[in-house]
């Protein structure tokens, strides 16, 4: 596969020459950024618990690291190609820019559906894969962090691996571990805690109080939406709507959030719930509600179904749930679109206090760590909203100017070797 085949890639590289243009960006610096630095491709052989040989293609690529190590998460997923994963680690590069992280954008992963693996073959994937890539990355080379299809656990793995190889144990080499071997606290639900944190954000601006009246309807029901779920109920917001894989369900009066919690930790569906409404994932979609999170997967709305979308606010808790043409759509109609790239950027930046917190081997607690996220998250949402103004353009071609003007002045000073 070429580097520009995925979708994925090239709506990145469109997203960059879209915003370049309209901030005046330098050619040379955007020509740089159209391309990763650096990206492997490696054959992960492992023996299967039946004794078979089976061999999984793996990647990891850095896409820039004029800011500092490479940061990203590691997918185990059957659609992983090396395009897709250059796309994502792009992304990543433009996200820690936009946050103010002295950090790079990379992205890794294996080509595999983990489901069909015991744990036993997974932590042989793992290892051998760490095993691969082991030159590539490090504590002040590239740290990576779990994502779709791996958790701590498979970090835990990677750290141990990686520690093997060195002689001695290297907490830093991966974020997003269990807190027994070097986690952070707050980690696992800082996405949805800053989904929740930006919320806010856009409804100061936007003159809306979170409260009883505030109705909200979430796209998804995982890592991301059930925090961004508590979050939101705790401030007293109805959360009317959630879905998972076997549809969406509905209540006009407010869903039992802990209750659907319980339910789906236990392996149940969603549609199997009593007392509430099954409707589809569309239907979801263009609820009429103040407030839509997609927090599920990539492309739910887009030019078919956004002019149907009734909520004031739309919060990206997932990659790329908007298309371009939804966003334009959606931002004609008026609807406050808080982009992707700020608004789940609370598990990077969490993953970053675990990195620092490693580095030091000094742990800080959950109020600091959710205050800081907290301030972070405020400073990169008020940039974001100053460069929309000043540009006169929605908040994700804003976020990616503000995330572009960091870069730039850094690349300036740092040249370009050889010169």
């Amino acid at each position: 596969m070429s580097l520009m085949d995925s979708p994925l890639y090239r709506d990145a590289v469109a997203q960059l020459e879209k915003s370049a243009s309209i901030m005046g960006l330098d050619p040379n610096i955007m020509e740089r950024l159209k391309y990763p630095k650096r990206a492997l491709q490696v054959a992960v052989p492992i023996r299967l618990d039946d004794g078979t040989v089976k061999t999984f293609q793996g990647y990891r690529v850095q896409h820039n690291m004029t800011l500092g190590p490479g940061k990203g998460g590691i997918r185990f997923h059957p659609k992983v190609d090396l395009s897709e994963t250059a796309g994502l680690a792009m992304l990543m590069t433009f996200k820690c820019a936009l946050v103010g992280l002295p950090l790079g954008g990379a992205k890794g992963g294996i080509s595999v559906d983990p489901t069909t693996l015991s744990r036993q073959e997974l932590q042989g994937l793992t290892r051998r894969y760490t095993t691969e890539i082991n030159m590539m990355v490090g504590p002040t080379i590239d740290v990576p962090a779990p994502d779709i299809g791996t958790d701590g656990q498979t970090m835990a793995w990677f750290m141990d691996t990686y520690s093997q190889l060195k002689g001695y144990t290297v907490p830093g080499v991966v974020t997003g571990k269990p807190i027994t071997v070097g986690g952070s606290l707050g980690r696992a639900e800082a996405t949805g805690k800053g989904v929740a944190f930006c919320v806010n954000f856009a409804a100061k601006k936007m003159g809306m109080k979170i409260g009883k009246s505030t109705t909200v309807a979430i796209h998804g029901f995982g890592k991301v939406a059930i925090p961004a779920a508590q979050d939101l109920r705790d401030q007293g917001a109805k959360i009317v709507a959630i879905s998972d894989v076997s549809g969406a369900v509905y209540n006009k009066d407010g869903i039992d959030v802990a209750k659907a919690i319980e339910w789906t930790r236990s392996g149940k569906h969603l549609k199997d719930m009593d007392g509430i409404e099954k409707i589809t994932n569309d239907q979801l979609l263009t609820l009429d509600v103040d407030i839509l999170i997609p927090a599920a997967i990539d492309g739910v709305i887009t030019k078919d179904n956004a002019p149907n979308v009734k909520a004031k606010m739309i919060a990206e808790g997932a990659n790329g749930p908007l298309t371009k043409e939804a966003i334009e759509i959606l931002s004609e109609k008026g609807a406050f679109i808080i982009p992707d790239i700020l608004c789940n950027a609370g598990g990077v930046i969490v993953s970053y206090f675990e990195w620092v917190q490693g580095l030091q081997n000094f742990f800080w607690d959950l109020g600091q760590i959710n205050s800081k996220l907290h301030d972070i998250l405020r400073d990169a949402f008020d940039n974001v909203y100053e460069a929309s103004q000043e540009y006169k353009v929605d908040m994700k071609k804003a976020a990616f100017i503000a995330a572009f003007r960091r870069l730039e002045r850094a690349m300036r000073y740092r040249g370009l070797f050889p010169g």
